[in-house]
């Protein structure tokens, strides 16, 4: 009885619980917040009614007494004022009805958004969480917020205890890649991994198995816990092994079995499983050179285990890391047999470049190469332009015979092969009866006693030089692939050496001619004008060329031109001041020449020479020659020459070379020569500048300034006239002021009335314009100009402007009367620069008068 009311009561309980929640948290937190507001409203005013009508009906008679009114009228009167005191109640409680339930609903709106944030959170969380199921049967917002709160207060709690653990398996990940990496072989790699893992973890046995073909295959290493059964070498043969996961396996599947009595294994599996004790196991695969090598397995012997997750992306990190060390152990062991080839490579090659000259470096490669393969010959074979050759090298073992020097014809060899060595083919022949070798071929062979050869090409100045040929002659030859690519190796190393060796020798010839060269340019250098340039070239060249003769060869304007230098051994005619009108030079090789082109004639009558050269040369002594063109200040002003009298003559490409170098550097010391001259003229005429000018300005009045000045400039320029000459207002003027040289008419006070100078020249003038005029006839002069200076012996003249107080005062004027003159920039310059001095003078000279006269005022 007691069961049966205990039933009843739980459901009435459940159908009561089930009630309630098919009500709404807005439903019910409306009816409370209504049975708050408006009952204790409507009780208050029920209760004040009714003591109302208790104490109007106890207090009528004494009304009625006091006031005598009938009681009809009070009892009338005192209703009214209690139904007014109940609708105020009423309407009192409607309003805090209404105040109630809208903030119920404003609060429980809140609520609702929040509860539906924190569902959408926790459906994202625990989507199969129980209390999902919950919420389908309950709208209340408020327990499915608090729900809410508590699932993620025990999910944070979960949280972080899955971040530890993950912090400490990625620790403990990292110490195992560290002790696998640290591993440096196969055996060494697998044996650490198993038994840190099984440490680690807390498994009972570590295990790898290796497959072989076909997923067989044996357990290669093991960790296990005391008391268990080993593994290790045990070999499974049977191909139903974890059937159906191999191909999973390759593809990089994990296994994971909790209890082996639940899973998918097969009979046979678990009969395997259970002779090593194993409850539950974990199976990861291993990969070598991107291949699946084996497995990495983890068995649990004592009890049911069930694998986190956390462990499961830990076991799977290790199998891939034990991937990675195999490779890296593998390419260690690679390395390992590669290291002695690669010393003995190294070894052969610093005594090849050791080598400072060619044919050390082909006797030290045939030498060394034959010891290094252990083969009866090797040699060095070099192609002529036709691909025929000749063997330059050879190193071979007594019984065989020597072939250094053998020149072999091949014609076979340059139809079939030239191209593939030329683009870098090594050809190895293990046998030359098996290798489809051509009848000629064979023969060529046997006559060396060949029975295998291996060839690599030599490039040279990235041209096939020739080849690198070892010859086993005791037997055939299986030739290894280490073998062939460390022979290339050398073959290259020798083409690099050959090419070393041939730079070599050029830096030395080249340090030669450089040293020439530089002593050549230093003699050059050191000659201050040009005769001394020319004169010390012509000298050094001959010696350092052993010519015949040297010579400098200076053009007209019409291409002709002179020999201004010479330098020529006893035996052949002198030429120097020689005039040489070449049309045929003129025609052909001018504009080579003015391009810089340098002319090496080996032999004269061997170059298509036409016979008026020929008959030039001939007349010289000539017969080789070599030309290169002097640029002076960009132009092409002669020809460096040197010739060969004696015989024809070969010229090197270094002379070349060094006399091309020299003819450039004659033109940079002409050029020099030329500036310097430039320079000294400028100094003295600076001085000149300077003098004049402080001669001027001591004069402290006018008449001396302008005697002083025409003295002193005809003295610094060695003219015939110096003159000034003073304008009027009407541009006519006076000359007030001259030097002239004796025989020569004085001209000094001479007036002159001269229209053609007032049209034509005074605006020039007014902008600061000097006229230099180096013959009065060939200058465009009016007649009546030309017989005005002829009148004063002119026949050339130079004439700057002279400004006073900012205004033309006069005119500096320079006469040549003995001979037109071609004026010099610099004269002209140092006269515009007089010229004004002079006008600078004058003005100080009146500002001094007016200040001599102030004072004395």
């Amino acid at each position: 009885m007691n069961k049966s009311f205990s039933q009843n009561q739980a459901r009435r309980n459940r159908q009561q619980n089930l009630w309630q929640q098919k009500w709404s948290l807005k439903t019910k937190a409306i009816i409370w917040a209504l049975s708050i507001s408006v009952l204790p409203v409507v009780a208050i005013g029920t209760v004040t009614y009714y003591s109302g009508i208790d104490i109007i009906t106890k207090k009528i008679p004494q009304v009625r007494l006091d006031n005598g009114k009938s009681s009809t009228e009070i009892e009338l009167a005192l209703e009214r004022k209690l139904s007014l005191l109940l609708t105020g109640v009423g309407v009192t409680a409607v309003l805090a009805g209404a105040v109630a339930t809208f903030v119920v609903n404003r609060t429980v709106t809140r609520i609702k958004n929040a509860a539906e944030t924190t569902n959408a959170i926790k459906n994202k969380l625990r989507p199969d969480s129980e209390f999902t199921q919950v919420y389908i049967a309950s709208n209340d917002e408020l327990v499915m917020l608090e729900r809410n709160i508590s699932l993620f207060t025990k999910l944070l709690s979960v949280l972080e205890q899955e971040k530890a653990a993950e912090t400490d398996y990625s620790q403990l990940s990292l110490k195992i890649t560290r002790w696998v990496r640290e591993s440096f072989n196969e055996e060494d790699v697998l044996k650490t991994t198993s038994e840190e893992i099984r440490r680690a973890l807390n498994l009972d046995r570590v295990t790898i198995f290796s497959f072989n073909s076909n997923s067989h295959g044996s357990f290669i290493t093991e960790s296990v816990a005391p008391g268990l059964p080993k593994i290790l070498g045990v070999t499974v043969s049977d191909p139903g092994l974890e059937a159906g996961y191999i191909e999973k396996y390759q593809n990089g599947a994990i296994r994971t079995i909790d209890n082996i009595y639940k899973s998918d294994l097969t009979d046979a599996d678990i009969d395997l499983l259970e002779q090593f004790a194993v409850k539950s196991s974990l199976v990861a695969p291993i990969f070598k050179d991107k291949q699946l090598f084996g497995l990495l397995i983890a068995h649990q012997c004592s009890r049911i285990r069930f694998w986190q997750q956390s462990e499961i992306d830990l076991f799977t990190h290790i199998g891939m890391q034990i991937g990675f060390a195999l490779d890296y152990a593998t390419v260690l062991e690679q390395v390992d047999t590669k290291a002695n080839k690669a010393q003995l490579f190294i070894e052969i090659t610093r005594r090849i470049r050791q080598s400072l000259n060619e044919e050390d470096v082909l006797k030290i490669t045939v030498e060394e190469v034959r010891k290094l393969l252990s083969t009866d010959r090797v040699l060095v074979y070099s192609f002529n332009p036709d691909w025929s050759g000749i063997i330059i090298a050879e190193s071979v073992i007594p019984g065989y015979p020597k072939v250094l020097r053998s020149e072999i014809e091949d014609l076979c060899f340059g139809q079939g092969y030239v191209q593939k060595y030329q683009s870098g083919r090594v050809q190895a022949t293990n046998n030359i009866y098996q290798a489809g070798l051509t009848d000629c071929h064979i023969n060529l062979l046997e006559s060396f006693a060949v029975k295998a050869n291996l060839v690599a090409p030599i490039i040279k100045d990235k041209q096939l030089f020739g080849l690198l040929i070892a010859h086993h002659c005791s037997r055939p030859r299986n030739w290894q692939q280490s073998e062939i690519d460390l022979f290339s190796q050398i073959a290259i190393q020798v083409g690099f050496a050959l090419d070393h060796a041939r730079l070599l020798q050029r830096i030395e010839a080249e340090a030669v001619q450089s040293q020439l060269l530089a002593d050549i340019i230093r003699s050059i250098r050191q000659s201050l004008n040009e005769e001394d340039v020319l004169k010390i070239t012509v000298e050094e060249v001959r010696k350092v060329l052993s010519a015949d003769r040297v010579l400098v060869y200076s053009f007209n304007p019409n291409w002709s031109g002179t020999v201004i230098a010479e330098s020529v051994v006893l035996t052949y005619p002198k030429i120097l001041r020689a005039e040489v009108q070449d049309l045929c030079l003129g025609q052909g090789y001018l504009q080579d020449y003015q391009s810089g082109r340098v002319l090496a004639v080996n032999n004269i009558y061997q170059i298509g020479l036409d016979d008026s050269e020929i008959s030039l040369l001939e007349s010289f002594g000539v017969k080789a020659n070599l030309v290169a063109p002097i640029i002076k200040d960009q132009q092409l002003f002669g020809l460096l020459i040197a010739h060969q009298c004696s015989r024809p003559r070969n010229w090197q490409q270094s002379e070349i070379d060094l006399f091309a170098q020299i003819a450039i550097q004659v033109g940079f010391a002409l050029d020099h020569a030329r500036l310097l001259q430039r320079i000294n003229a400028e100094s003295m005429r600076s001085q000149l500048l300077m003098d004049i000018t402080r001669s001027i300005r001591q004069s402290l009045k006018e008449e001396d300034i302008l005697k002083t000045t025409v003295e002193e400039v005809r003295k610094a320029l060695s003219i015939d006239r110096v003159l000034i000459y003073s304008f009027y207002a009407n541009w006519f003027g006076i000359i007030i002021a001259e030097s002239v040289v004796p025989g020569y008419p004085k001209v000094l006070r001479s007036k002159i009335h001269d229209p053609c100078f007032t049209q034509t020249y005074v605006e020039k003038y007014k902008s600061g314009q000097v006229v230099a005029i180096k013959n009065i006839y060939q200058a465009g002069l009016t007649d009546c100009h030309i017989t005005l200076l002829e009148s004063f012996s002119v026949k050339a003249n130079l004439v700057a402007p002279i400004i006073k107080d900012e205004q033309l005062f006069g005119l500096l004027i320079g006469h040549q009367c003995s001979a037109p003159r071609d004026w010099e920039q610099p004269e002209i310059d140092l006269f515009a620069q007089i010229a004004m001095q002079v006008g600078f003078t004058l003005d100080h000279a009146r500002l001094l008068q007016a200040y001599q006269a102030a004072e004395n005022n």
